[in-house]
C-alpha cells in the first residue's frame, strides 16, 4: 500500500522504535511506517488503517507492538475475533495486561458477555493502573447491559472515580455511560444531570454528550449550512407558492370580464 514522502517512520513511540531494533534497518523503517499509518487512520478511515496493519504484520509478525497494532485495526473494524487472537499474541509476547480490558470487550463484540463479567473479576485487573481499572469497568457495566440489567450496570459504574470531581482523561466517557444506563432506565432527570457533567469534562469532543444533553431538551439544531435543509426549505415553500399563483389566476378573468363591461358601457355612451 502506498505511504505519503512525509511519513518517515520516526513518527512512532520510542518504545515501539526500540522493539523494531530486533529488525534488520530496512525492515524495521518499512514496518515503522506502515504503523505510523495506522495510527493516522485508525479514527477516520478503520479500512485504511486495517490494510496498513496487515503489511506490517506480514513483515514482522514477531514484534509485539506490529501484534497489538493488528488488534486495535481489527478492533477498529469490528473484527473481533482477529482482534482477541492478536491481543492475545502480544500479551504472551510482553507479559503485560494493559490489553485486558480491550480483550474482555473483544468477547462482549463476539456475544459473550459473561465471558467479560469473568475478566472483570479476575486478578489481572488488580495490576491494572487507574486508567485501565476504569476502562474495565466501563466494559463491565457494557457487558450488564448487553445482559439486560440495566440496575447492575448502574451500580457497577458508581465508583470513586465517578463521584470524583477532578477531570481525568476517562471522566467524560465515565460519566457519559453512567448518564446512559440512567436514561436506559427511565430516570431521566438524573440521566440529564451527568450528561451536564459529561460535557462539563468532554474537553476534547470525545463523545456527544451535549448533543444528548440537547435532545432531552428538547432542542433542534439547523444547519444553516446543510444543503439538504435548504432544499427542503424551498420544497416546502413551493407548494404556498404555487397556491397564491392559482389563487391569482383565478382572480385575473374576474378583472379582464369588468374591463369588457367597462369598454361596452363606453361604446353605448
Amino acid at each position: 500500500m502506498p505511504i505519503p514522502e512525509d511519513v518517515t517512520g520516526e513518527e512512532i513511540d520510542k518504545d515501539v522504535k526500540q522493539e523494531l531494533q530486533s529488525l534488520p534497518k530496512t525492515l524495521a523503517d518499512d514496518v515503522a511506517r506502515n504503523l505510523v499509518m495506522v495510527a493516522r487512520l485508525i479514527d477516520e478511515d478503520p479500512e485504511g488503517a486495517y490494510g496498513y496493519s496487515r503489511v506490517a504484520l506480514r513483515l514482522a509478525s514477531r514484534v509485539a507492538a506490529v501484534r497489538e497494532a493488528a488488534g486495535f485495526a481489527a478492533y477498529a473494524n469490528q473484527k473481533y475475533s482477529e482482534a482477541l487472537a492478536e491481543f492475545r499474541a502480544a500479551r504472551r509476547m510482553t507479559g503485560t495486561v494493559e490489553l485486558w480490558p480491550v480483550m474482555a470487550d473483544c468477547e462482549r463484540g463476539l456475544g459473550r458477555p459473561e465471558k467479560a463479567l469473568d475478566m472483570a473479576g479476575a486478578p489481572e485487573v488488580n495490576k491494572l493502573d487507574k486508567a485501565g481499572q476504569v476502562e474495565m469497568r466501563l466494559v463491565a457495566a457494557g457487558a450488564r447491559r448487553d445482559m439486560d440489567q440495566i440496575d447492575a450496570a448502574i451500580v457497577t459504574l458508581q465508583s470513586p472515580e465517578l463521584a470524583s470531581n477532578s477531570v481525568q482523561p476517562w471522566t467524560a466517557r465515565l460519566r457519559y455511560a453512567y448518564a446512559d444506563a440512567l436514561l436506559a432506565a427511565g430516570r431521566e432527570g438524573e440521566a440529564r444531570e451527568w450528561f451536564a457533567k459529561a460535557v462539563e469534562a468532554d474537553r476534547d469532543g470525545s463523545t456527544d454528550a451535549s448533543d444528548r444533553l440537547a435532545e432531552l431538551d428538547g432542542v433542534e439544531f439547523v444547519d444553516a449550512l446543510d444543503e439538504s435543509g435548504a432544499d427542503e426549505a424551498v420544497s416546502s415553500a413551493a407548494p404556498e407558492a404555487e397556491e397564491k399563483q392559482a389563487e391569482a389566476e383565478e382572480k385575473k378573468p374576474v378583472v379582464e370580464a369588468d374591463d369588457e363591461i367597462v369598454d361596452e358601457a363606453r361604446d353605448e355612451d
